[in-house]
C-alpha cells in the first residue's frame, strides 16, 4: 500500500458489532504468514482442502494488510456512496444486462429480491486494472490505493490460495495461478458494495431476505470482514449459520467456475444475505470484496489429471461438449442475476436457467 501523504476524506464509522446470541458457523482459519515455505503451502493446503470440502467458507488472517490499511480502505470503500452525487451515480451506471459486466455502479431496486420487493443495495465495481475505465471524480485522487489493494488482492491473497486449492487436489501449485493472469482478458473485480436499511414492510414481504441463497460465479470470493452481522451460509446439515466478524480477516468462498474446474472437488456453498440482528439494526452495511474469475477464455472442464479427481472421480459441471468458457459463463449469469423469472419448485427453492444449467436459489 503507498506510504506517501494520504488524501484526506472522511471516515467511515461502522456499526458496533452484534452482542445477540447468534448461530455461528465453525470456520477455520488460515494463516498466510505459513505460506512463504512447501512444508508451509501444504499444511495449509490440507485445512483448506478440509474446510472446502466440509463447510466451504474459511477466514484468512496475516494476508499483508495491516489494521490501519484495513480501516482506510473502508473510508474509501464509502466514497462512491457517500461523496459522490446522483447525476455521476447514474452516468456511470453500469450496462449490466447490455454488457455482463458490473464494471460501474449498480443502484439500487435494480434487482427483484421477493414478492416485487427489489434491492437497498448499491455496489460500485472496479476492474482490477482500475485504469479501464472512468470513475467518479471524488475517486480520482484515492486510485493508486485502490490499484495497489486490488494487486494486493490479486498476486498476494488470490495467487497463494490459488496454490493452496491446487494443491489440495495434488496438481502443481502454479496450475490454477496459471488461469488467472491480471493483464490477460476477462473481469475480475473490486466491488464497494453498501445495504441500506430496508422498510419493515418490505422485511416482512421478503421474510428479512436482502438477497436470496445462491453461490457466486466465479472462482474465488474474497470478502474482507465488516462487523454487521447480515451473511448467512447453508450448512451441511441444512440450516443457515451466520458468519461471524473476525476484525481484518478475510471470508472466502470458492463459486462456480472453481467447481467447473475442480470436477466438483470444491463445491460453492450456498450463502444468503438478510436483516442484520436487533441491536444493528438502522446501520448501513459496507462490504469490500474481491471477485476473481479465471481468464475470458478458459474453458470451464475439470482438471482431470488431479490424482484426487481420479480416485475420487469426477462431477461434471457442464457437459464436456457444450462447457463454457468463463466469459459466457460469467456474462449470462451477471446479464440474468435478479432479473429473470425464477420457477418455484418444492420447499423454499427457486429456480432459473442460464447456459443450459439450472441455478438454485434459497429462501
Amino acid at each position: 500500500m503507498p506510504s506517501v501523504t494520504l488524501p484526506q476524506i472522511p471516515h467511515y464509522e461502522p456499526a458496533p458489532p452484534t452482542k445477540e446470541p447468534l448461530e455461528y458457523a465453525d470456520l477455520a482459519v488460515i494463516d498466510l504468514s505459513k505460506a512463504t515455505t512447501l512444508e508451509g503451502r501444504l499444511e495449509l493446503a490440507a485445512q483448506l482442502r478440509e474446510a472446502m470440502t466440509t463447510i466451504g467458507f474459511f477466514y484468512v488472517i496475516n494476508h499483508g494488510i495491516t489494521a490501519a490499511q484495513n480501516t482506510r480502505m473502508f473510508d474509501i470503500a464509502d466514497v462512491p456512496f457517500s461523496q459522490v452525487p446522483e447525476d455521476e451515480k447514474k452516468a456511470l451506471q453500469a450496462d449490466i444486462k447490455g454488457t455482463g459486466s458490473y464494471q460501474g455502479y449498480k443502484l439500487r431496486q435494480y434487482w427483484h429480491i421477493d414478492a416485487g420487493v427489489r434491492d437497498q443495495i448499491e455496489h460500485y465495481n472496479l476492474a482490477r486494472d482500475v485504469t479501464k475505465k472512468q470513475h467518479p471524480k471524488a475517486l480520482a485522487p484515492l486510485l493508486p490505493e485502490i490499484d495497489a489493494f486490488a494487486r494486493l488482492n490479486h498476486f498476494e491473497i488470490l495467487h497463494t490460495l490459488l496454490r493452496l486449492f491446487a494443491l489440495g487436489m495434488e496438481l502443481p501449485e502454479d496450475t490454477f495461478v496459471k488461469e488467472h493472469n491480471f493483464d490477460a482478458p476477462g473481469d475480475s473485480w473490486v466491488r464497494f458494495m453498501k445495504y441500506f436499511p430496508r422498510s419493515e414492510d418490505d422485511e416482512a414481504k421478503t421474510k428479512n431476505v436482502w438477497l436470496k441463497g445462491h453461490t457466486d460465479l466465479g472462482s474465488v470470493t474474497i470478502l474482507w470482514s465488516q462487523p454487521v452481522s447480515a451473511l448467512q451460509i447453508l450448512s451441511p446439515d441444512g440450516k443457515w449459520r451466520w458468519i461471524s466478524h473476525i476484525e481484518n480477516a478475510l471470508v472466502v468462498n470458492a463459486g462456480d467456475a472453481m467447481d467447473a474446474l475442480s470436477g466438483g472437488f470444491y463445491k460453492p456453498t450456498i450463502h444468503r444475505v438478510v436483516q442484520p440482528p436487533p441491536d444493528q439494526r438502522g446501520y448501513p452495511r459496507l462490504g469490500i470484496f474481491y471477485f476473481a474469475m479465471p481468464d475470458d477464455d478458459i474453458k470451464l472442464v475439470p482438471h482431470a489429471e488431479s490424482p484426487v479427481l481420479q480416485t475420487r472421480g469426477i462431477r461434471w459441471r457442464f457437459e464436456e461438449a457444450n462447457a463454457p468458457t468463463m466469459e459466457m459463463w460469467r456474462k449470462g449469469r451477471v446479464a440474468a442475476y435478479g432479473q429473470t423469472q425464477l420457477k418455484k419448485t418444492e420447499g423454499n427453492v427457486e429456480e432459473e436457467l442460464i447456459n443450459g444449467i439450472v441455478l438454485k436459489h434459497y429462501n
